[in-house]
This record gives C-alpha cells, structure tokens and sequence, in this order.
C-alpha cells in the first residue's frame, strides 16, 4: 500500500500551482475532486510511490514513473507512462493525442465510471508496475513533425524566437508543437504561441522544465 503525501492533499485542496486559477473556486481540480480522490484511493492499494510532478500526483515505482492523475476542463484521466505495453483486455485505454506512442489514459467524466472500473483499473496498475519492474522500454518512433500554419508565421515575424526554437531539443519542439496545434480555433493557437514564447526563449519545454 503506498503512504500518503501531504503534497497531494494539498493538490486536492488547491490545484496545481500552474495557472492563476491556482487556489480558486475554479480550478479545474474543484471539479474533479470526488474523482481524483477516487482514483487515489484505487492507487493507495498498489505499492507504488506518491509523489508530486509537474504539479500533479505521480506514482513511482523505485523512482521511475508509472501512473498520474490529472484534472482537465471536461474530464479528469489516469495516464500511465508506459501504457502502449499494457495489453488493454477490455479496450478501455485511450491515447492522449494522435501522435503518442508511448501514453494511455483512463478518462473518467463521472464516478459512477470509477465505481464499475474499479477493480480493472487496479489490475491495469499492477500490470504497469510488472512492466517497470521487469525493466521494459517503449521504442520510441521519430516522424517529421509539421509546424501549424501560425508558428510558421510567427517564425516569420520573430527570427530570435524561432532561432531559440530549433535550440530545443527535437522531444521538446514536438511537444510544443503538438501542445499548439491541439487547439481549435487559430486564434487560440497563436495566444499559446505568445503566451509560451518566454519558456521556448529560455529553453525550457511546455511544463516550464
């Protein structure tokens, strides 16, 4: 059984601590908190360990990530790093985007789905963990990765930010352009772009590291 963190009570309380609604009546871990906990509890009869990374509750095994638990606008998801080994019996896993290759996650929208996959989810996590012990690596596919039409542009416009750019590491410039490229509507990808440009020009990745 893995011991509390009082980090993750406080994630639970607060949020993540990594936008302004950090600690407010809307931050999207109020919505999902009945879930999360949950979802926690089901973690709690592993043998995994409970951290805190990048902001959200992360599970380990002798240091190495297995699962985390995260909160979203619609739903709330366990993602498991290394999820494309499970064999998924019942086809309930999801990627995360059209271009993992390494991701899954459980979705969750209501408890009610927690309370049925009860026991699957914990079999899931079990066999995550038989994987991590048993030493097994996801061969990573490289494929050229498109930019979207408005970082092009800004590229442009910005040669500093587009230099600083293609300093990044190829991991890091694919999640920013996949990060980019998830949004709907072009004028919600540019604001990202703007809103991001200050992390890219110091080399960080998405998540600020």
């Amino acid at each position: 059984m893995s011991l509390l963190n009082n980090k993750v009570d406080a994630y639970l309380k607060d949020g993540c601590g990594r936008c302004k609604l950090f600690a407010t009546p809307k931050c999207k871990v109020n919505t999902w908190r009945t879930e999360l906990e949950m979802l926690r509890s089901i973690l709690h009869k592993s043998k995994l360990t409970e951290e805190i990374k990048w902001g959200n509750p992360c599970y380990t095994w002798e240091g190495k990530n297995v699962v985390m638990i995260g909160a979203f606008k619609e739903s709330c998801v366990l993602s498991f790093f290394k999820g494309a080994l499970l064999k998924d019996p019942f086809h309930i896993l999801e990627k995360p985007g059209e271009n993992s290759n390494t991701f899954r996650l459980f979705r969750f929208t209501d408890s009610k789905k927690i309370t049925t996959l009860k026991t699957k989810i914990l079999a899931y996590i079990n066999e995550a963990i038989e994987l991590e012990k048993s030493g097994a690596k996801i061969e990573r596919k490289t494929t050229p990765i498109e930019l979207p039409v408005e970082l092009k542009q800004k590229f442009k416009e910005d040669p500093i930010l587009k230099a600083a750019f293609q300093k990044l590491t190829p991991g890091r410039q694919r999640s920013y352009v996949l990060f980019i490229s998830a949004a709907k509507q072009s004028a919600t990808r540019s604001s990202r772009i703007e809103k991001y440009r200050t992390m890219i020009l110091s080399g960080k990745d998405v998540n600020g590291r």
